[in-house]
This record gives C-alpha cells, structure tokens and sequence, in this order.
C-alpha cells in the first residue's frame, strides 16, 4: 500500500529585515513570482526557536550567517491571509499566518549567494527605496521603521 504523507507548512513564519549602517536594505526577487521583491522570509520547523528560523532561513536564502552579526526579535508581529495561490503549501484550512519580524545589521553590503529554486536576483537598496519595492505590506512596513530603530539605544539590533 502506498502512503503519501505530505508535509505541510507551519503557518508560523519570520521575516528578517538585513541591513546596513547606512540603512541600506537586502531585498530578493522571488522565482515563483518574478518582479516580486522581499527580505528573507521563511516558516519555522517544528518546534524550532524563532530566532533559530530567522537563522536558517537567512543563511538558506542568501548564505549570511546571521549569528555573527547577531540577529535581534523586533518583537513585532503581524497577522495576514495566505495568498489564495500558495494556500496549498499548508494543511486544509489554513488561511493565515503569524510573521514575526527580526532584524540583521551587518556592517556593510556582504556578498549574497541566493538559492536558485527561491530567488532570481538580489539589490541592495536605501531604505525607502526597498520600501517602495517591497511587495508585502509588512515588509514595507518593517523597513519603514529601520531609522526608528538605527535611533534607538543599541542601535536598533
């Protein structure tokens, strides 16, 4: 008897913000919707931690390992619909998600290596350009907050 066990995703996910000092912002082109622009995104496993997923997924996404610039929990979250056409990547009957925001400042633009079945293309960006291209409110949104959070104690990380 053959059994298909599909595995589903957690509609938990983190969004990490990579940026410079001088508020310039890492952004990827999506190959499943190409002229879709984002920051790293991605589910967690499991029961993995937050700040693990945020790990994982910026070092799948672009090859940065995170831990060395130590990323930090915005401690925002947001709350949407799943777009209609990637409903299937999760269980029947899920239709939202919780995304939780991190941040990653590295000292300046570092090399990216993208991963070819996600992403097309990379651009550095000011922020309020990143902003603008962002195709997800709470993207945009998070980078939006980038000064508040560079003028912050710590630096916003």
């Amino acid at each position: 008897m053959d059994v298909t066990v599909r595995a589903y995703k957690t509609p938990v996910s983190v969004l990490v913000v990579v940026y410079t000092p001088a508020l310039e912002v890492l952004l990827l082109e999506r190959a499943d919707r190409p002229g879709f622009w984002q920051s790293v995104t991605g589910s967690r496993n499991g029961d993995e931690s937050l700040e693990a997923t945020a790990l994982r997924e910026l070092a799948e996404e672009t090859g940065i390992d995170g831990a060395k610039y130590g990323p930090a929990d915005w401690d925002t979250r947001n709350r949407y619909e799943i777009y209609p056409h990637w409903r299937h990547r999760y269980a029947p009957g899920v239709t939202h998600n919780t995304e939780h925001v991190f941040g990653v400042q590295v000292p300046e633009r570092v090399a990216v290596t993208l991963a070819p079945r996600e992403h097309l293309a990379y651009v550095w960006l000011p922020w309020r350009e990143a902003a603008d291209r962002a195709f997800s409110w709470s993207n945009a949104e998070a980078i939006r907050q980038l000064p508040q959070r560079i003028a912050a104690p710590g630096g916003g990380t």
